[in-house]
């Protein structure tokens, strides 16, 4: 069977993602992966605009990728944009600009559509077992959450809540002081309602953390056992004890010391901070001894969707 071609472009708040790909029945291979911390939230997601900079940024990286996509012959290309692109004003126009520049068509996905795409790609991973689990993935504008099993998702929502808003609002001192700690996690009681409702009724006893944060936390975790993470696993557990160690230490580090941690990355290290402090806030809801991190994410959901593994089961209709 001669495999199609595709490219995923995922237009994060935070990072751009392309993944380039064969793709089998059931199963695909990667020709090429790269990331760009391009922040196309910074400096106007909070008054739910995108900054001429940051659009700079981004048509800079995707004239890259279209080269990239262009060089290796792939006429699929599926593009996503995310939260900041989808709550910004002049978010259309830009997704125009992009079609009429670059000949690439974006989708601008709802937070549902993401939710069920990161199940997807979680799913895809291996990282769900015989348990309900609570799955996470913590982007730079919206923050989703999933609960289900290998079988079915029973539940899943996004939260506009993610690492550059909350960088924005409150990490305000390096290091974070107490009160903007206090601040924030007052804040989270207020905007995540409806998961604690949904955790007391699923009551989920595993904890999946998809992607980004997830994947510095276990680069930090195993750089301090002086071991190196393997390339062919896409699934990492976290000891509680140890996630707990790295988070006090990245909120009592200054930027400049926490980039001095062994498998600290420079896109991370300003939101690792906000986003270790909603971890924590999770874990007092769904306590476990371990976390399960899975390096799949929205664009592996994707590609699961493309190979025809898709399951929208109960979660469509909720």
């Amino acid at each position: 069977m001669i495999p199609k071609k595709a490219a995923i472009i995922d237009m994060g708040t935070n990072t751009f993602h392309l993944l380039l790909v064969e793709l089998y029945e059931n199963r695909f291979d990667t020709i090429y992966k790269e990331k760009i911390a391009v922040k196309i939230g910074q400096g106007g997601i909070t008054q739910n605009m995108l900054h001429p900079d940051a659009q700079k940024r981004a048509f800079q990286t995707l004239r890259h990728f279209r080269s990239l996509i262009d060089g290796e012959n792939i006429t699929n290309i599926f593009a996503f944009a995310t939260s900041a692109v989808r709550n910004a004003e002049n978010g259309k126009d830009f997704v125009k600009a992009i079609k009429e520049k670059l000949d690439i068509s974006v989708k601008v996905i709802s937070g549902e559509e993401e939710a069920q795409l990161i199940y997807e790609g979680i799913r895809l991973s291996g990282s769900l077992n015989g348990q309900t689990n609570l799955m996470m993935d913590i982007g730079g504008g919206s923050v989703e959450f999933i609960i289900g099993t290998a079988q079915e998702a029973f539940w899943r929502k996004s939260f506009e809540i993610g690492g550059q808003r909350m960088l924005d609002l409150f990490h305000y001192h390096d290091p974070i002081l107490g009160e903007e700690i206090q601040n924030l996690t007052q804040y989270l009681e207020s905007n995540l309602i409806e998961l604690r409702n949904a955790i007391a009724l699923y009551n989920p006893s595993a904890l999946v953390g998809a992607s980004g944060t997830f994947d510095t936390l276990t680069d930090i975790y195993f750089q301090s056992l002086h071991e190196q993470k393997s390339k062919t696993k896409q699934v990492f557990d976290l000891p509680k004890d140890a996630f707990d160690t790295i988070a006090d230490q990245l909120l009592n580090l200054n930027k400049e010391d926490r980039l001095k941690i062994p498998g600290m990355i420079p896109m991370r290290v300003d939101m690792i901070v906000v986003a270790s402090c909603l971890i924590k806030y999770i874990l007092k809801l769904v306590p476990v001894n371990v976390l399960t991190c899975s390096n799949y994410a929205l664009k592996e959901g994707a590609i699961a969707q493309l190979m025809g593994k898709h399951s929208f089961a109960a979660a469509e209709s909720r």
